[in-house]
């Protein structure tokens, strides 16, 4: 099932989620819908709040078939620190650059209930960051450096490739 996106200025986009006490079978299924509305929307991650449920609940997948289905996660640990562009499926047409760490590593629960450590670098590193701070209410916006406009995004994107 497909959930519609919850858009800013939505008040549940900056409430903070609760955590998951147990798996379920409506957990998993959750996850799955939460997958399906990503990719539909053509993202790359999605949090639990920006579908109206409050929960600390995420999906990521940058490459496909290399997804990461995030319950309760933690960042343990933060390295180096870079900037790029992000955009949100729940401020459309909004892009700026932010200041993220580079390298970071993350525990989590997956959808069995297993605790799992992950270390990402670069552009997942930036998605894993991006939705757990959608898990505590806070949105890209509120730490952008420099705004860029949807027509720049292309042309920004070509002359910072190699940044």
């Amino acid at each position: 099932m497909r959930y519609p996106i919850l858009l800013h200025p939505d008040r549940r986009l900056s409430q903070a989620a609760e955590p998951v006490e147990y798996m379920t079978d409506e957990l998993v299924q959750l996850l799955d819908d939460m997958y399906e509305t990503m990719i539909a929307h053509d993202g790359i991650g999605l949090a639990a709040p920006q579908i109206g449920k409050n929960l600390q609940i995420a999906v990521i997948e940058i490459e496909e078939g290399d997804r990461f289905d995030l319950i309760n996660p933690v960042i343990m640990n933060k390295k180096g620190t870079t900037i790029d562009v992000e955009g949100c499926l729940s401020i459309p047409e909004t892009y700026g650059t932010v200041e993220r760490a580079d390298e970071i590593t993350v525990r989590y629960y997956d959808r069995e209930g297993d605790e799992m450590e992950v270390t990402a670098y670069g552009y997942l590193a930036r998605a894993f960051q991006h939705e757990i701070d959608h898990l505590h209410g806070k949105l890209f916006i509120d730490q952008v450096i420099d705004s860029i406009a949807p027509e720049d995004l292309e042309r920004y994107m070509e002359e910072h490739v190699d940044d």
